[in-house]
């Protein structure tokens, strides 16, 4: 970073402290275009602008990030190293920028040790209060708070060490077919390939029965086969049968090589401890199985521990209370209205109090934000991004932290409108409390609470990185280049209104019975089929449960696709959350349902070498190209020649990253071009070969908007790219890495795959908030491509929290009425004008104001 060093720099500084603004000079982080912008401090911010415009790259990438630099050269560079840090921005000159604190869009590792509790750090004050207060057992010793915490070597189940569940490999789940023999493969989670034989061949020299189905194999050998820890070494004769090999032992016949031997069990358990192969991981992991810990009964904790109470719960049935409910538990603790206890000591009823005091009022805070229907244990992974935002968000509340910036990243993401207005008391309690509020948020009901507008644009990537306006929101009405005035001033001459349309007739219905699974129980709903519904409701209320998991839990079990959960990671975790089982059935026929595509917002890769151009296959199209040229026949390299990912053509100094790694131990690690590709990830002689004067690099550099341009006459890339470009995402770099990409991106990116190969109907498409991330623009762009898929035969079936979406459906169904024990009920259904009109739906007023 450059810093300009004027001669009046210092009054200058003094004067942009004295009026309260933060004053940038400079900006050019990623498609920036130097830009200079000076914004008040104690006020609302709201950073807008279509989808890649560079908002994030001015609020997170530039502000947040030089605000970090700051702040962390202040302290130590031992302590430095425990930060994850952010690059250093590319910009000229900050002043008047307070320290900064980041609320960012991220989902939880996937772990339990993860939860609501310890985020919030509520976990801690429960198990002081455990520790001080707690009704003891007679004569049992005092625990220190650490020993509440399955985290703890203090407090986590021997037996389970803190999961709440065991995992083993059993006999049903290493052997799936018990019809096969060995040789056919019987054990199925041994290893495939030679691994696999050499097993089996060591099991024919000890004298083992390899063409008898397993089923009819004695007990005593399948259990020795399976579960033995006796690992021994015997002569392995390759290629000969079970009677040659007899003979060849009895002739002490040299072997082809010594064999050691392992159990099934053991293999399984072993590789999947020690290997460091994702795929290796993902595969043992198939044969493991997962039951509740028999010591602790999946409560986690030592049973010390659980022998404690508190208004006569152990610790873990407390911290599975919903908010709402513990809560109320505790507050005539919290203003002495409890019941005491004459065998409490008069320290204890104080600790108490003081405790639950506490505990009442940061639970308050997330209560105000919607959260109520959360418990302390629920794990971060299975939150959404934007209940995980909130989360942060009332710790901050409660923090009472003055002059501070805070930088949040579209907080009314998965809001319902009504819980958006939580959101606003809560921003506007930072806002008093003497804080500066920089949001970047789509959500036109945030946008209206704003003291103060940036607008970025006009466009997205190389077309955006411009200040179109900053300044009170009432000044944009007059800028006539911003995508976001046409939305937000619906009295203007040129405002987007939404069309006059009549909802579409279903051609079917699909109705399941008996859903249960967590807020829902015993649930009877019907999705019509041949048209696009939208499922609402308040957060937390049921609706992604119902769609995302039960839907297509059932459906991809009727159809032979798998359960939801199928996509799993790579490799696998035991510290995630248990399957919970989805109940219920699917009545009468699926009406020509033939395929079940699930849109959802994870990652499309989760290495760099993952891409939009990869994972579309318009890559694949690319390279053919370019193998085809007269040169690239000429020394005769084929397609593969052209994949960063293959030894023959990637530069082979950075492996086809195009970056190094430079530690520099106590700043951030900074990640340098090549020396030897210069970024480019291709060797000399793949880059030599050009098609329309252009290298492979080259190609991958560009942006959809210009591939599409420069392969116009290529139908088999032009086509991806056109549908790429209308669904809002023209302004992505081909080669644009997959962890570089937002959630809401990802979706869009696998959507579009999916409308390339959409003509043939028949198919159920299942979206969960699809509009996450997006302007309204580029929310429009959406939906046309959705009524484009019914259009063309197909079902589709999203959740939604946009009423401008939810408006333009054909049918809506609204879940609630309330969030978590409150929820898990058809408020009503019907085309979106009926669901308007009723009383008991939360949704109806909104939905009304967006139909009018």
């Amino acid at each position: 970073m450059r810093h300009r060093e004027a001669s009046g720099a210092a009054g200058m500084r003094d004067q942009t402290l004295k009026t309260g603004h933060v004053r940038v000079r400079g900006a050019r982080e990623h498609n920036l275009k130097n830009v200079d912008l000076d914004i008040p401090r104690d006020a609302l911010v709201v950073f807008t602008g279509v989808s890649g415009s560079g908002k994030s790259s001015l609020a997170f990438g530039t502000l947040y990030a030089e605000a970090q630099r700051r702040y962390l050269e202040s302290v130590s560079p031992y302590a430095r190293r425990l930060f994850h840090q952010m690059p250093v921005p590319e910009v000229d000159d900050i002043d008047g920028l307070p320290p900064a604190v980041a609320l960012q869009q991220q989902r939880g590792t996937p772990t339990t040790r993860s939860s609501v509790g310890s985020v919030s750090t509520l976990s801690n004050s429960l198990r002081m209060l455990y520790s001080r207060a707690g009704d003891y057992p007679p004569g049992q010793e005092l625990l220190y708070a650490e020993s509440f915490s399955p985290n703890t070597a203090e407090g986590a189940c021997p037996q389970c060490s803190g999961l709440g569940r065991v995992y083993d490999a059993t006999e049903a789940s290493m052997v799936p077919d018990d019809s096969l023999t060995i040789r056919e493969r019987a054990v199925a989670a041994w290893p495939p390939a030679w691994h696999g034989q050499n097993l089996r061949d060591i099991l024919v020299t000890m004298g083992y029965d390899v063409d008898t189905p397993w089923r009819d194999l004695p007990r005593k050998d399948r259990d020795w086969i399976l579960f033995t820890d006796e690992t021994p070494t015997v002569p392995v004769y390759a290629g000969l049968t079970p009677e040659e090999t007899r003979r060849a032992l009895k002739r002490k016949e040299t072997p082809s090589y010594q064999g050691t031997f392992s159990g099934a069990r053991r293999y399984v358990l072993q590789t999947f401890a020690n290997t460091e192969s994702a795929s290796m991981k993902k595969r043992v992991a198939r044969y493991m199985v997962s039951t509740e810990c028999p010591l602790c009964q999946g409560r986690r904790l030592r049973q010390e521990a659980l022998s404690v109470t508190f208004a006569g719960l152990d610790i873990m049935t407390l911290s599975r209370v919903p908010l709402d409910r513990l809560a109320q538990m505790l507050r005539p603790y919290a203003d002495g209205t409890a019941p005491r206890r004459a065998d409490k000591h008069p320290e204890q009823l104080i600790v108490t109090q003081r405790i639950a005091a506490d505990l009442c009022a940061r639970l308050d805070t997330m209560l105000a934000l919607g959260l109520g229907y959360l418990a302390l244990e629920r794990s971060t992974p299975t939150l959404s991004p934007g209940e995980l935002q909130r989360l942060r968000l009332a710790t901050q509340v409660r923090s009472n932290l003055f002059g501070v910036v805070y930088v949040l990243d579209e907080p009314s993401a998965g809001l319902h409108p009504a819980d958006t207005e939580a959101l606003l008391d809560a921003l506007a309690r930072l806002k008093a409390a003497g804080n500066s509020l920089f949001v970047v948020e789509h959500a036109l009901d945030v946008i209206r609470h704003a003291d103060w507008i940036v607008d970025v644009g006009p466009q997205a990537g190389e077309k955006g990185g411009q200040i179109l306006y900053s300044g009170p929101p009432d000044g944009l009405r007059d800028v006539k280049g911003s995508h976001t005035r046409r939305y937000l001033f619906t009295d203007a001459q040129d405002a987007v209104r939404p069309p006059e349309r009549t909802p579409r007739e279903p051609a079917g219905w699909l109705r399941l019975e008996g859903v249960t699974r967590n807020n829902l129980h015993d649930l009877a709903v019907c999705f019509p089929l041949g048209v696009m519904t939208g499922v609402t409701g308040v957060s937390g209320s049921g609706k992604s449960t119902l769609v995302s998991q039960v839907l297509v839990d059932l459906v991809g079990a009727a159809l032979g696709q798998g359960a939801a959960d199928a996509e799993t990671e790579e490799g696998m975790d035991l510290e995630r959350e248990a399957d919970i089982p989805t109940v219920g059935h699917i009545a009468g026929p699926m009406h020509g349902i033939r395929r079940l595509v699930r849109v959802d917002q994870r990652p499309i890769g989760r290495t760099p070498r993952s891409n939009l151009a990869t994972y579309t296959g318009l890559f694949d199209q690319v390279r053919k190209l370019f193998a085809a040229t007269p040169a690239a026949k000429k020394r005769r390299y084929d397609a593969g020649r052209f994949s960063f990912n293959v030894a023959k053509g990637r530069c082979e100094h950075c492996a086809g990253e195009g970056f190094v790694m430079v530690e520099l131990l106590f700043l951030p690690s900074v990640y340098a071009p090549c020396p030897t590709c210069g970024g480019a990830r291709y060797n000399a002689d793949t880059l030599a070969i050009r098609y329309n004067d252009r290298n492979i690099a080259d190609v991958l550099g560009m942006t959809v908007d210009e591939a599409h341009a420069f392969f116009a006459d290529e139908e088999a890339v032009a086509r991806p790219l056109s549908v790429l470009r209308e669904v809002g995402l023209g302004y992505l770099r081909l080669g644009q890495s997959a962890t570089e990409l937002s959630g809401g991106e990802a979706q869009r990116i696998k959507l579009a795959t999916e409308l390339q190969r959409a003509g043939r109907g028949g198919t159920l498409y299942v979206l969960d908030e699809p509009t996450t991330g997006l302007h309204p623009l580029d929310a429009d762009r959406l939906l046309a491509q959705l009524d484009r898929l019914v259009d063309a035969g197909n079902t589709v079936i999203m959740v939604e929290h946009t009423m401008r979406v939810v408006a333009a459906c054909d049918w809506v169904i609204d879940i609630g009425p309330g969030a978590g024990e409150a929820g898990g009920k058809v408020v009503a259904e019907g085309p979106p004008a009926h669901v308007a009109r009723e009383k008991g739906s939360r949704t109806a007023p909104y939905l009304r104001r967006s139909l009018s």
